[in-house]
């Protein structure tokens, strides 16, 4: 994301902690940074944390850790069908 500064903010009341205002405090002196752009930035950060949370996407990460079965591709309908038979019906 760029650094440039948007047109249009909206404020946003936070209640802290001590220890956490007092974290806050010291990240702006050590970085030079204002306490709104290293809250940004923090909101920023959990957003990418969540993404690589979403089920959907630990599902695909998943797919890479498995061999599919040749012909996967071809005949996906068959394959899937096969992986939700019940051990019992994969017998008959």
């Amino acid at each position: 994301m760029p650094n440039t500064p948007r047109r249009v903010r909206e404020p946003v009341q936070v209640y802290l902690a001590a220890d956490d205002r007092d974290l806050l405090n010291r990240l702006t002196e050590e970085t030079g940074l204002s306490k709104a752009e290293i809250l940004r930035r923090g909101v920023r950060s959990f957003a990418k944390e969540q993404q690589s949370a979403s089920p959907m996407l630990q599902f695909l990460e998943s797919l890479g850790e498995i061999e599919a079965p040749d012909g996967t591709a071809v005949n996906h309908d068959d394959v899937l069908a096969e992986a939700y038979l019940s051990p019992r019906s994969r017998r008959r």
